[in-house]
């Protein structure tokens, strides 16, 4: 199985701290956020990773390499200037890249303790999501989980996105290239009750401001 590991967002939300560095390579415990997903897909045997690259993308290329310290094989897919093309114009994007199969998919600025091997060698339809409790500053959540492990975009409890997924490039097949969101894409497949999912209650956090990193920083220091 091949994973892409999101990585091509601005970080308008982790500024100053974006301006001159990308998300992915600010560092959590001395160690940028980026290499702890590396290490976690190489450990669940999961090694051809892509990486998509927009903004500030040469420093997180020239950090990486091509993975071979981390026992990898990374590839990147490139989408030019300042401007991402968002999460499925991105994927849509590195298709070519991730082949036939179904692959995985993890954001880049998430940290989270998922045993990734689980899904390694699951099947799925057009997606299987992991979704996580919501978080303080995401109450109202985003999908609600029905019986069969259905994932849709009505009903209640909703649950958040954790940012894993599992996905078919049949998803993606009538989407246009260029910039385009995840979120409409799932919620169409929702309707024909296409996409599953499963929640997780192990440790979670989307690091998406400097005080969610300054607070992941103080938990993996201790």
């Amino acid at each position: 199985m091949k994973a892409m590991i999101l990585a091509a967002g601005r970080g308008e939300r982790m500024r100053p701290l974006t301006d001159h560095t990308p998300k992915p390579l600010l560092k959590v415990a001395g160690k940028p956020l980026i290499e702890y997903t590396i290490e976690a897909l190489v450990a669940a045997g999961i090694a051809d990773i892509v990486i998509n690259l927009a903004h500030l993308g040469e420093q997180i290329q020239h950090y990486l390499g091509d993975g071979s310290r981390y026992q990898a094989n990374i590839v990147y897919s490139r989408e030019g200037g300042t401007s991402a093309l968002e999460t499925a114009g991105g994927i849509k994007k590195a298709l070519p890249l991730l082949g036939s199969k179904p692959f995985l998919v993890v954001n880049g600025d998430i940290s989270c303790d998922f045993p990734l091997q689980n899904l390694s060698n699951k099947s799925c339809d057009l997606a299987h999501l992991v979704l996580v409790n919501n978080p303080a500053h995401h109450p109202a959540g985003d999908f609600a989980l029905g019986s069969h492990s259905i994932a849709s975009a009505e009903g209640s409890p909703k649950y958040t996105y954790s940012g894993i997924g599992l996905y078919h490039p049949d998803l993606f097949s009538q989407l246009a290239q260029g910039k385009s969101a995840l979120g409409p894409l799932l919620k169409d497949a929702m309707q024909e009750k296409r996409i599953t999912a499963e929640l997780y209650h192990g440790f979670w956090m989307d690091i998406g401001t400097p005080e969610r990193l300054a607070e992941l920083n103080a938990l993996m220091l201790k």
